[in-house]
C-alpha cells in the first residue's frame, strides 16, 4: 500500500521483491516529495547480528535520504535462525536486482544505485559491493563487521555460518577478502567505543581499500558505542555524511 502527501515522502509498504527459502521477501520503498527521473537510489540493509532485526530499523534514514531526493528501499533478508549463509547475501542481491529491474518505475538511474547498511547490514552492504554481478555505485557501511572469524564464543557468527564452519568459509564471507582497486567508492562510519564490533574493523577495511587504490572515506565518532546513531542528533549527523558522500560520488558525477 502507499500514501502520497504533498511535500512529504511517499512510502510504499510490503512490496514483494523476490523469494527466499520458499517464502516471499518484502521491502518498503521511500520516494522523494518531488517526482523525478534519473535519480540515485539507496538500498538500506538492517542490522541485528544476522539473527534479529527487520527492515523498519532504517526507516528514519530512508525518510531523511528521500527528503534529499534519493529513492530508498528498505529490504528484509532471511535471518540466521531461518537459513544459514549465504542466504542473507543472496536475498540482498535479489533486492538489489529488483531495484534495478524497477528503476524506470521509480525514476532511478541504474548507474546510480547504491547500498547502505548498519552493523550486520553494513557487512552485507560491503559483501554486495564486492560480489554483485550488477554494479554498486556507492557503498556505505556503518559499524560493520569486515572480517568474519570462526570463534567458539561468537554465537552470532556460529549461527550465521553453521556449527561446522571453517576458516575458509569465514574468509569467503568477509568483505575484506574481496578488496581491490575496482571496489566501489565506500564510506565507513564507526564509534571508537564500540563494544560489539571494534572500530579496528573499519580501520582495517579503510587501510585495505586505500592501499588497493579504491576510493574510501572513514568517519570515527569519539566515545560512542555500537548503534550510536539511534540517538536522533547523531543519526542526523550520519545521514548528513551519507548525503555528502553520495552527492560527491553519484549526484554530481
Amino acid at each position: 500500500m502507499s500514501a502520497r502527501q504533498e511535500g512529504r515522502v511517499t512510502i510504499e509498504e510490503d512490496i514483494v521483491f523476490g523469494e527466499g527459502g520458499g517464502r516471499p521477501l518484502q521491502c518498503d520503498v521511500f520516494l522523494p516529495p518531488e517526482h523525478g527521473v534519473g535519480r540515485a537510489a539507496v538500498l538500506l540493509v538492517h542490522g541485528g547480528g544476522w539473527r534479529s532485526g527487520d527492515r523498519t530499523q532504517l526507516r528514519g534514514y530512508a525518510i531523511l535520504l528521500a527528503l534529499h531526493g534519493f529513492v530508498c528501499v528498505c529490504c528484509e533478508y532471511r535471518l540466521s535462525g531461518e537459513s544459514t549463509w549465504p542466504a542473507q547475501i543472496d536475498d540482498v542481491r535479489t533486492a538489489f536486482g529488483w531495484l534495478h529491474a524497477n528503476a524506470d518505475r521509480y525514476g532511478v538511474d541504474r548507474a546510480r544505485v547504491c547500498v547502505s547498511g548498519n552493523s550486520a547490514g553494513g557487512h552485507l552492504a560491503l559483501m554486495l559491493a564486492a560480489t554483485s554481478d550488477q554494479r554498486v555505485a556507492v557503498t556505505v557501511a556503518i559499524y560493520p563487521p569486515t572480517q568474519v572469524r570462526v570463534d567458539p564464543g561468537d554465537e552470532s557468527v556460529r549461527a550465521l555460518l553453521g556449527r561446522d564452519a571453517t576458516r575458509a568459509m569465514a574468509d569467503a564471507a568477509s568483505p575484506i577478502s574481496y578488496v581491490d582497486a575496482a571496489f566501489p567508492p565506500t564510506m565507513l562510519v564507526h564509534g571508537n567505543a564500540d563494544e560489539i564490533v571494534p572500530v579496528s574493523a573499519s580501520f582495517a577495511m579503510y587501510e585495505a581499500l586505500s592501499n588497493a587504490g579504491a576510493s574510501v572515506a572513514l568517519h570515527v565518532f569519539d566515545g560512542v558505542p555500537h548503534a550510536f546513531d539511534t540517538d536522533r542528533d547523531l543519526g542526523r549527523q550520519v545521514a548528513d555524511l551519507i548525503v555528502l558522500f553520495l552527492d560527491r560520488n553519484v549526484r554530481r558525477s
